[in-house]
């Protein structure tokens, strides 16, 4: 059976109220002690008793998320991978999860409703818009927040974790035209989030230096579902100029661009290329596509997890300071980029 407190106390030598302060991750506790303490409980198999130390701490030992929710708002498997890298790192804290879902229109107010529950200690926001307004919000009350992404328009002044979304397209687009391509696409998720406006932006900076516009009519911004990904290709392929050469925002969305490629009779790598950025999804992995996709990648769930981490440390005390993480993203070559049709190209070794 498993110990109690005062028996785990005991087991070490050490006050109640000190094992209770070192499993907390106060600061006044040493190292050595919390080191001792956090072995006892391994070897022990102790579980804290959460509605007594809510009474003691008044921590809830719970992260908060606000979902919106609303008919017709599609659901997103990039977004269910996070939550379950942010899922894993709090069950091995013991940290509950909740999600509070809202409508669009009733964000602000479940925001401060959730914070002035007692029901969460810290809250992480996703999803974000350009100049949106759940920052201020947040900053607004007393609890600690992290953002999964940044916005576009407001002072970096507050924690984020993000990739280099920006970086990731350009170093893409730039292998596209050493392989002596011209003629582009884009499949990118909604138009309004901030990291399809920051992909989109790195492969307009990447296109302009070469001298090369980005048409219009061969960019989507649409949900990031195979479906969407397969007529956006179809169209794309329709047109009176034709791309050599797509980027697609997900592997998802990936999934359904080379259905299309393969319906209408074209190799890919061969009379098109294609590259496509890797959420390291389990159930879809680049590799195994029948021609290996060449990707930008970076793990949602380790972002979710690096999320959790930051929040609980937060909570916990033992991180005083905002973080903000930019992480770069890995551009991993495989088959399915070449050289442009009657263009030579560089030489790209493939993984």
């Amino acid at each position: 059976m498993a110990v109690n407190l005062r028996q785990l106390s005991e087991l070490l030598g050490l006050s109640q109220t000190t094992v209770s302060r070192a499993l907390n991750g106060y600061p006044e506790v040493n190292a050595e002690t919390r080191k001792r303490v956090l072995a006892a409980v391994r070897e022990t198999g102790y579980r804290p008793n959460r509605a007594a130390q809510r009474l003691a701490t008044g921590r809830a030992y719970s992260i908060g998320l606000v979902m919106p929710i609303a008919p017709g708002m599609d659901s997103d498997i990039h977004f269910g991978e996070f939550l379950a890298g942010l899922a894993e790192e709090s069950v091995r804290h013991d940290f509950h999860f909740v999600i509070n879902p809202a409508s669009p229109a009733d964000e602000e107010a479940t925001f401060r409703r959730l914070a002035a529950s007692g029901n969460v200690d810290a809250i992480f926001i996703a999803y974000m818009r350009a100049e949106d307004p759940r920052i201020d919000i947040l900053k607004s009350l007393s609890i600690p927040f992290i953002v999964h992404g940044r916005t576009i328009g407001v002072e970096l002044d507050y924690p984020f974790i993000d990739i280099d979304n920006t970086g990731a397209f350009y170093d893409a687009t730039r292998l596209l035209l050493q392989l002596g391509h011209r003629d582009f696409a884009l499949i990118n998720g909604p138009d309004y989030l901030t990291f399809a406006i920051r992909r989109r932006k790195g492969m307009e900076r990447a296109l302009g230096e070469a001298g090369i516009s980005l048409d219009s009519a061969l960019q989507d911004h649409v949900p990031m579902t195979d479906e969407h990904g397969y007529r956006s290709m179809q169209r794309f392929l329709s047109s009176a100029n034709p791309p050599t050469a797509v980027l697609c925002s997900s592997t998802v969305l990936a999934l359904g661009a080379v259905r299309a490629i393969n319906q209408a009779g074209l190799v890919l790598g061969r009379d098109i290329s294609l590259i496509a950025h890797d959420d390291v999804l389990p159930m879809l992995k680049p590799e195994n596509f029948s021609v290996p996709l060449t990707t930008t990648r970076s793990s949602l769930r380790a972002a979710g997890a690096r999320v959790a981490q930051h929040l609980i440390a937060s909570v916990s005390r033992q991180q005083k300071t905002p973080i903000q993480e930019l992480w770069k993203t890995e551009l991993i070559v495989r088959a399915s980029t070449g050289a442009a049709p009657g263009r030579g190209g560089k030489t790209i070794r493939s993984a």
